[in-house]
This record gives structure tokens, sequence and C-alpha cells, in this order.
């Protein structure tokens, strides 16, 4: 099966989940695809990132791994976060080795397949991915530890694709995660306003 409908149909099955609103930080109205495009994710971007992801596509919960690796070297203070049936993990090679945590790589790794599969449309992710940092935030992950996890998505493709992995695919992907962050710190921002 193709990894993308994976996502389509996580995405749907979560969709009873979502929040019916717009992000307030989006400036008139601004969907994620418009914003994109204003700020420069060109058609040869979406290019470099679809033909980048295909080859993280066919083994997506390896290279998860080894993003997570990346993840608990550059933060290791995000371990403490991951409790699985009141389990916390001591090291993170025995949080990388559960049955738990692979499904949460798994899942995380469907939510950026979900982003490359709708680079002309993420606007149809907006509320999705406001409702992920929303549940991000709830469990004490702060919006900055998502400047580590950027890093090691880089580090995991850099990895994937060895020299191939040119500068131009590099600036493409921090242009994408750069803006799915922007959507889920939008669930931060809800929470904020609530309390």
């Amino acid at each position: 099966t193709c990894y993308s409908e994976g996502s389509r149909n996580l995405l749907a099955a979560s969709g009873a989940l979502l929040p019916k609103r717009r992000c307030a930080a989006a400036p008139f109205g601004t969907s994620l695809s418009e914003k994109m495009e204003r700020d420069g994710l060109s058609s040869a971007d979406q290019k470099l990132i679809r033909e980048s992801w295909q080859k993280v596509g066919n083994s997506p919960l390896e290279h998860g791994v080894v993003l997570f690796t990346r993840l608990f070297d550059l933060d290791p203070d995000l371990l403490p976060l991951f409790k699985y049936n009141c389990k916390k993990f001591s090291t993170p090679q025995e949080c990388l080795s559960s049955p738990e945590f692979l499904e949460h790589i798994r899942k995380v790794m469907l939510v950026i397949d979900a982003a490359v599969t709708h680079l002309e449309n993420l606007h149809c992710l907006e509320d999705y991915l406001a409702n992920l940092g929303r549940k991000h935030q709830a469990v004490g992950v702060k919006v900055e530890s998502f400047e580590a996890v950027g890093d090691s998505l880089l580090y995991m493709l850099e990895r994937c694709h060895g020299p191939a992995f040119k500068m131009n695919a590099r600036d493409a992907w921090i242009k994408l995660y750069s803006t799915v962050v922007k959507a889920m710190s939008c669930g931060w921002n809800v929470s904020r306003k609530v309390e």
C-alpha cells in the first residue's frame, strides 16, 4: 500500500476530533497554502520535497527511529515526556525499542507524509495540526522543542540521502517544516487564550 494512503486514513480517522476553527495567528484568514506561496515554497521546492520523501516513505519506521535517536541526542530532556502505561523510560534505547513508542514514530512519520502529500492544499491540515499542537502542549512539550525536531528531521533526510541531499532540498524542507510548526503552534495559542 502507498504510505500516503495511510496518512489520509490517519487524518480521516481523527477528523471528528479536529477543532472547527481557523488559527487566529494567520492574518486575514491566510491559509497555509497561501502563506507558503507568499513565503516562497515554489513548485521546484515542492518537487524537491516530494522526491526526497519518496525514499523515506519506503521505510518510514526505520527513518523515524533515526529521527528520534537524533532528537534524544539533541534534547535528552524530552525523554521523560514519553510514558506509556505509566512506564517511564530510563534510556533513549529503551524508549526507541518500545512497541508503544514505535507506534508514536509511525504516527509522526504519517503526519510528515500527510504534509508532503498535501503540499498544494495544506490548508486542509490546518485544524489537524493546531489540534496536534494542543495535544503536545497538554503532555508538556514546549514550542521551542520543535527546533530540535526540525534539526532531527534534516539529519534523518541527510542520513537517508547522503551527498544527494543538496542545500536547495534542505532549504525547501526548512520552509515546509516551519509552516507546519506555525500551524501546530496555533494549538498552543488557543490553550493560552483559554487559560
